[in-house]
């Protein structure tokens, strides 16, 4: 199969088709796929820091990812 058949072939995989895909890609890649490709920005990593220090100071202002995955699809009707 080309390239550009598995290309056309992609929007009629399921969701959960395309996660397993992303997966074995990123196996097979390896971890640092994006690390170079991508790097953070220093204000990136300076907002990611206060995030990480504003969640230390008060946990309870989070929800646990299920409960966040929930609302995201109710909000998005799925």
């Amino acid at each position: 199969m080309s390239t550009s058949e598995i290309l056309d072939e992609l929007p009629n995989l399921t969701k959960r088709d395309r996660e397993e895909i992303r997966l074995k890609l990123a196996e097979l890649d390896g971890n640092g796929w994006d690390d170079d490709a991508d790097p953070l920005s220093d204000d990136d990593k300076l907002l990611i820091a206060a995030r990480i220090a504003a969640h230390e100071r008060d946990p309870a202002t989070s929800i646990p990812w299920e409960q966040f995955e929930e609302q995201l699809k109710r909000r998005s009707g799925e």
